[in-house]
C-alpha cells in the first residue's frame, strides 16, 4: 500500500513538472505561432456588376489585414515581397497589370520598407472578349500570393473568384462600388510636368519642374522609388521650393553611389506624394532623365532666431533710405516738444509705436490671407500693384505739399502744434507712414525672417511681423521711455521750420520715384493719369489751405470735389496695359527663367541671378554702386558669367518661387552658381564692388 501511494505521489509530481515545462513553452512561443488563422482577409471586388462583350471593368483584391501587420508595395523596398495575382480566366478574356496606390514608409530597425497597412484595394483591368455571350455570367478566378509582416514574416496564399455579369453592348453596367472611388485618389497619375535628376557619392537630387508643387506649402511630400538602388530607403528625405520647381534630396541608393554603376543609369522613376496644408493628396508618376538640378537652399531659421532677426532688421531698416524722410519728422516732432511732461514724450512715442505695429500686422494679415489663397506674393507685395503704386505716390506727394506749408494736418507737420495733445492721431499716422514708405527696402536679416515667416502657421507668421514692427519703432521707443537720451536731440528752434520745408523735397523726390516704378507697370498712360491725379490732389491741397487761413467754406467744397476725383483716377490704372518691365542697362543680362538658369549651368557656366524690382530701392542702389560699376562688369566677361535679371516688379509665380527656394520673401536676393559648382552662393542684400568682385573670384564675400 506504501509503494502503491509512493507510486502515484511520484507520478502526480512527474505530471506537475511536464505541465510547468508545457506552461513555459507556451509563455516563450510567439503568439503568431499559436495563432494559425490568416493575418489577411482577401477577396475579389467588382467596380460594376456586369460588363459588355468586348468592354472593360475593374476587379479589385481587397485586402483586410490584421492592425499591427501590412503587406507590401510593388517596390518593397529594403525587405519583402509585393501582393502577386495569377488569374485564371476563361478563354478570351485578358487581365492586366495592378494599379498600386502609394503606400505607406514601414520603418523596421535600420531599414526601411513601402506597404499597406490595415487595408488595401488593388485593382485590374479585366477586357471581355468581343464574343462573349450576352446575358450571362462568367466566374473569374485568380491565386494571389503576399507576404503579411508584423514583427515576423509570414507567406500566405488564397484562391478568389467573383462571379460577374455580361450584359448586351451598350448596357449600364450600373453604379460604382464606392471603394474604388475611395482608393482610386491613391493611385498615382502621370506626372504633366518634366523632371530630371542628379547623382554623386553622397547625393541624390531630383527636380520636378512644377510651379504648382513650389507653391505648395504646410503639408508634406514623400518620394517612393520604383527599383531597388536608386536612394537610401531610410535616409532622410529633404523637400523645398526651388526655381518654379520642387527639389527632393537624399542619400543615393547602391546603384548610384559609386561612379562605375551610376554612368550605366540615364533614368529613373518613382511616384511623388504631395500633400497640401488642407490635408489634399496627389500622388503622381514621375520619370527623371539626369541632367543638371538646382541645389538645395540653406535650412531656414527656427521661430526665436526668426524672431531675433526680424528684429534686427526692422531695427536696420531705420536707416534704409527709403525710410529717412519720415524718421527726420517724427525726430522734427520729438525735439519741438522741447519741455513738454515725460507723460506726453511716452505717450507720443507709444502711439507711433502703436501705428507702426498695426500697420505690419496689417500687411502680415493681408500677405497670409492672400498666400493661403494661393497668390504667390511676397514682401512689398502691395507695390506690384499699379494701384497701390499710384496710391502711394499721392500719399508721399501730399505730405510734401504738408511739409511745405500749402495746408496743415495738426501733429503731422512741426512748429507750435507738434507739442499739443492733437499730435498723439499725428504720431499714429506718422507710424503708418513710416511703414507703407518702408515696404520697398529690405534691410539686413529681414530676408531670413520675412522668408521663415511665410512659411509658418498664421499665429508664428504674426510673430514674426510684430517682432519687425518692433524692431522698426525701437529708437523712438528708447526715446520716449529714456529722458536722457532726448539730450542728443538738437534744441527747438526757427531752423525746424526751414527743415520742415527741405524735408518736403525728399517726399515730392519720392513721389517722382514711385511715378517712374509705375512707368515700369503701366507705360506712358498710367504715368498719364497719376499726373492728372497729383493735380487734382494739389488742387484739393491748396483749397483746404485756403480755408484754413481764413476763406470761405467754399474752398472746403472744392477741395473735397478735388480730393475725389484725385482718388477716382487711381482705378483707371488697372485698364492700362501693363508693360514689359524695363531690362534696359549698361550690364548685358537676360530674363531669369528656371529653364534657361538650368540650361546655363548644364554649359558648366558661371550664372548671376539678380532678383530685383523697380520699386525696391536696395535693389536699385545695390544696382549702381555696384553691379553697374565698371569692376564688376569687367569680373563679368573675365570670369564668362552669365547675367541673369529675375524682375519682380510685377507679380511673377516663378521668381516668388525662386525667392522662396531661399528662404526669403522679397527681393533683393543675390545668387552666385560657379562652373561645375552644387550650391549656389547667397550674397548680401547690401552689396559693394568687392564684394561681388570676390565672390566671381571664388573668394567667399
Amino acid at each position: 500500500m506504501l509503494l502503491a501511494n509512493n507510486t502515484l505521489t511520484g507520478y502526480r509530481r512527474a505530471m506537475r513538472f511536464a505541465a510547468a515545462i508545457l506552461l513555459a513553452l507556451i509563455a516563450a512561443t510567439p503568439a503568431w505561432a499559436l495563432d494559425r488563422s490568416p493575418k489577411v482577409e482577401a477577396r475579389l471586388i467588382a467596380e460594376h456588376g456586369e460588363v459588355a462583350p468586348g468592354g472593360t471593368v475593374r476587379i479589385a483584391l481587397y485586402e483586410k489585414i490584421r492592425p499591427g501587420w501590412h503587406t507590401y508595395w510593388r517596390y518593397p523596398g529594403d525587405s519583402g515581397e509585393p501582393t502577386s495575382i495569377t488569374w485564371a480566366l476563361p478563354p478570351g478574356w485578358k487581365a492586366g497589370e495592378i494599379q498600386w496606390p502609394y503606400p505607406e514608409r514601414l520603418p523596421v530597425g535600420p531599414l526601411m520598407n513601402y506597404g499597406y497597412e490595415n487595408a488595401v484595394l488593388l485593382p485590374v483591368e479585366i477586357t471581355a472578349p468581343a464574343n462573349a455571350p450576352p446575358i450571362s455570367t462568367v466566374t473569374l478566378r485568380a491565386h494571389v500570393t503576399w507576404l503579411v509582416c508584423e514583427e515576423v514574416c509570414i507567406p500566405e496564399e488564397q484562391d478568389v473568384e467573383i462571379v460577374l455579369g455580361v450584359g448586351a453592348p451598350g448596357l449600364n453596367t450600373g453604379k460604382a462600388d464606392p471603394l474604388f472611388a475611395e482608393w482610386d485618389a491613391k493611385i498615382p497619375h502621370s506626372s504633366p510636368w518634366s523632371a530630371r535628376y542628379s547623382a554623386s557619392d553622397t547625393g541624390f537630387s531630383l527636380f520636378i519642374a512644377a510651379p504648382d508643387l513650389a507653391r505648395a506649402g504646410g503639408g508634406s511630400i514623400q518620394f517612393f522609388p520604383n527599383d531597388d538602388g536608386t536612394i537610401e530607403n531610410a535616409a532622410e528625405q529633404q523637400f523645398a521650393p526651388v526655381d518654379g520647381g520642387l527639389l527632393v534630396a537624399t542619400k543615393p541608393g547602391w546603384k548610384l553611389k559609386e561612379a562605375a554603376k551610376r554612368a550605366g543609369v540615364h533614368a529613373t522613376r518613382g511616384v511623388l506624394v504631395v500633400s497640401d496644408r488642407n490635408g489634399e493628396t496627389r500622388a503622381l508618376e514621375i520619370e527623371a532623365k539626369e541632367g543638371a538640378v538646382p541645389a538645395m537652399p540653406a535650412a531656414g531659421a527656427g521661430l526665436l532666431e526668426a524672431l531675433f532677426f526680424a528684429f534686427l532688421g526692422g531695427l536696420i531698416l531705420n536707416l534704409m533710405p527709403c525710410v529717412l524722410p519720415i524718421l527726420s519728422m517724427k525726430a522734427l516732432a520729438l525735439a519741438g516738444k522741447g519741455g513738454a511732461s515725460q507723460r506726453d514724450a511716452l505717450t507720443g512715442t507709444l502711439v507711433y509705436t502703436l501705428g507702426v505695429l498695426v500697420t505690419f500686422s496689417a500687411l502680415a494679415v493681408a500677405l497670409i490671407a492672400l498666400r493661403a489663397g494661393g497668390e504667390a506674393i511676397g514682401w512689398g507685395f502691395q507695390l506690384q500693384e499699379p494701384i497701390a503704386v499710384g496710391g502711394f505716390a499721392l500719399l508721399m506727394f501730399a505730405v510734401g505739399l504738408n511739409l511745405s506749408g500749402v495746408f496743415e494736418v495738426p501733429g503731422i507737420g512741426a512748429g507750435g502744434s507738434l507739442a499739443a495733445h492733437g499730435g498723439w492721431v499725428g504720431s499714429f499716422f506718422t507710424g503708418v507712414l513710416a511703414v507703407a514708405v518702408a515696404a520697398p527696402c529690405t534691410a539686413p536679416f529681414m530676408g531670413v525672417a520675412m522668408g521663415y515667416a511665410l512659411t509658418q502657421p498664421a499665429a508664428s507668421a504674426l510673430a514674426v511681423f510684430v517682432a519687425l514692427g518692433l524692431g522698426f519703432a525701437a529708437p523712438f521707443m528708447l526715446l520716449g521711455i529714456v529722458p536722457a537720451t532726448r539730450r542728443f536731440l538738437p534744441k527747438p528752434g526757427a531752423w525746424m521750420e526751414t527743415l520742415r520745408q527741405v524735408l518736403a523735397f525728399a517726399m515730392y523726390g519720392t513721389a517722382i520715384w514711385l511715378v517712374w516704378v509705375l512707368s515700369q507697370q503701366a507705360g506712358p498712360d498710367g504715368v498719364l493719369i497719376a499726373l492728372i491725379a497729383m493735380l487734382a490732389l494739389a488742387f484739393a491741397a491748396w483749397s483746404i489751405g485756403k480755408h484754413q487761413r481764413g476763406a470761405g467754406r467754399i474752398w472746403n467744397v472744392l477741395a473735397a470735389i478735388a480730393f475725389i476725383g484725385a482718388l477716382a483716377a487711381l482705378p483707371m490704372l488697372r485698364t492700362v496695359t501693363v508693360a514689359s518691365p524695363d531690362q534696359s542697362g549698361p550690364v548685358a543680362h537676360e530674363a531669369y527663367t528656371p529653364e534657361r538658369l538650368a540650361a546655363l549651368r548644364a554649359q558648366s557656366r558661371g550664372v548671376f541671378v539678380n532678383a530685383t524690382a523697380a520699386w525696391c530701392i536696395t535693389c536699385l542702389v545695390n544696382e549702381k554702386v555696384a553691379l553697374s560699376t565698371s569692376g564688376v562688369t569687367d569680373a563679368f566677361k573675365q570670369h564668362n558669367i552669365a547675367y541673369l535679371k529675375a524682375d519682380w516688379t510685377n507679380r511673377d509665380a516663378t521668381i516668388t518661387a525662386l525667392l522662396q527656394s531661399y528662404g526669403r520673401s522679397g527681393v533683393p536676393l543675390y545668387l552666385y552658381f560657379a562652373p561645375g559648382a552644387r550650391d549656389a552662393v547667397v550674397l548680401p542684400q547690401i552689396l559693394t564692388v568687392g564684394i561681388v568682385t570676390e565672390t566671381l573670384a571664388g573668394k567667399a564675400p
